[in-house]
């Protein structure tokens, strides 16, 4: 074959282990790679959408190293891809597979309209280990629990991870390419994009950086060090993942070989990436998580709707007078990124103690997260919410003092994230101020706040409300 095919890059910003670009090397004609700022990516929140723009350049650096390049477009990805087809002479296209509902329905039309036009195109797997369609529980349905669905994934095989095309091909002249800084992806990160830049780990090599420090440094100790925000016990690879700098194969054989040679951290570094899967497995056979409630009976449940309330507000701004919540809430404004066991503890404390709708929350996180994810962000907030899977007991409300006290004894955690009341405050509790909006008038020198709703006031009206619900 001597005709291009047009690889369209999307969250899969690599070249090892991406069997949609093996493929298009293996027609055997030119390799023209493709990425479109479409209607999906133009609807991202400020954060993730300069994060993926990181990763594109990242991509874009890496392919003319190997003698290819990526042509950046923009505009509905079905006429985009037309046009390409015909400014090219394409006869073949090549994606990675998505599985959320907002890809799922755009490259279905692309899909069709390519095929119509004569277009050979082909989706692959590379995002999730298992198709979610291949895995069914023994009724031949889907999981909605978690541990089941680990016991039956946790055996199977997962094909090793492909190194990247030792050559691709180049057409003769290249399709003209928009610059991505005209895009201008950093506009709604304003003066935080220098802060946050600071923390994000870029690229395939990075990731790959990455993940042999954790492996060689922190997965012995994971099970036990990993619910401690103080420390650095976890892999830190949710940011590569979610932009497809590496692929979850190659952290499960990572995972496995430590495994085998008696890492006794590695069976629960697994389990968390099959957690993952769960999410997408949610994801997709039931895609209403990401917006409606996911359990039924729910939608009556008297949460707050109003982002408007001050304290929507404060929560968002870490000024709850809540030391782990607000800790956690700059901790993700100035590295757009926050613990796991505090996203569960904020999560915990909108919805329950401040009787929030848990799509406030989630809202907020897909515009300040540089690892958001659509599966893993719906499913974490509707867990913590009880609205979601996996939820027993639903009505649990956790308590952030007492959390705080058992998972940084030490206060390092919250001296690390909150100036206020620190005779010398660490760099990176200030470095919030100079992320934040000059809007928002904040400041080291103001007193800390005193709690805008009593933890013990905030549980009992959580807990009237599940018992006197209406389901």
């Amino acid at each position: 074959m001597t005709t291009p095919t047009i690889w369209w890059v999307r969250k899969d910003l690599r070249l090892s282990d991406n069997a949609a670009l093996r493929d298009a090397v293996a027609q055997g004609g030119p390799v023209i790679p493709v990425f479109i700022l479409d209607e999906v990516f133009e609807g991202y929140g400020a954060c993730p959408l300069w994060r993926f723009g990181l990763g594109v350049a990242k991509l874009a650096e890496t392919l003319e190293t190997a003698g290819s390049r990526l042509i950046l477009r923009r505009g509905k990805a079905q006429d985009v891809l037309a046009e390409m087809v015909k400014e090219t002479g394409a006869k073949a296209v090549r994606w990675s597979r998505a599985y959320d509902p907002d890809q799922v329905k755009r490259d279905k039309s692309v899909k069709a309209a390519l095929e119509d036009a004569g277009v050979e195109a082909k989706s692959l797997p590379g995002h999730l280990l298992f198709e979610p369609w291949s895995v069914k529980t023994k009724d031949g349905g889907f999981y909605k629990v978690y541990s089941p669905m680990w016991k039956s994934v946790k055996d199977r095989d997962v094909p090793a991870p492909e190194p990247a095309p030792g050559k691709m091909p180049a057409p003769e002249s290249w399709p003209e390419s928009d610059k991505l800084d005209d895009w201008k992806l950093d506009a709604g990160m304003q003066r935080g994009a220098a802060i946050v830049a600071r923390y994000v780990n870029v690229g395939e090599e990075a990731a790959r950086g990455r993940l042999g420090n954790f492996i060689a440094n922190n997965i012995e100790t994971y099970k036990e060090r990993r619910d401690f925000p103080g420390v650095q016990a976890t892999s830190g690879l949710s940011e590569n993942l979610a932009w497809g700098e590496i692929s979850p194969a190659t952290l499960w054989h990572a995972g496995l070989r430590a495994m085998h040679e008696g890492s006794s951290g590695a069976e629960h570094f697994l389990k968390e990436v099959v957690w993952r899967e769960f999410a997408y497995h949610l994801i997709w056979h039931t895609p209403h998580i990401t917006h409606d409630n996911w359990r039924e009976g729910w939608d009556n449940f008297p949460w707050n709707e109003d982002e408007r309330l001050a304290e929507v507000r404060d929560w968002k701004r870490g000024r709850t007078g809540i030391k782990f919540v607000d800790a956690a809430m700059r901790e993700m404004y100035v590295t757009g990124t926050m613990h796991n066991r505090a996203r569960m503890i904020v999560a915990s404390y909108l919805t329950k103690h401040l009787m929030c709708h848990w799509r406030i929350g989630k809202d907020w996180f897909e515009d300040c997260l540089i690892d958001w994810d659509p599966a893993s962000n719906a499913m974490g907030w509707q867990w913590t919410a009880g609205s979601g899977p996996d939820a027993a007991p639903y009505f649990r409300v956790f308590n952030p003092e007492t959390q705080l006290e058992k998972f940084d004894r030490d206060q390092t955690y919250q001296k690390r994230w909150l100036a206020e009341g620190q005779a010398a405050p660490s760099e990176t509790a200030l470095s919030y101020f100079d992320a934040v909006p000059k809007s928002w008038n904040m400041s080291p020198d103001d007193a800390y706040p005193d709690p805008i709703v009593a933890l013990s006031a905030g549980r009992e009206r959580a807990l009237n409300a599940y018992q006197n619900r209406d389901f």
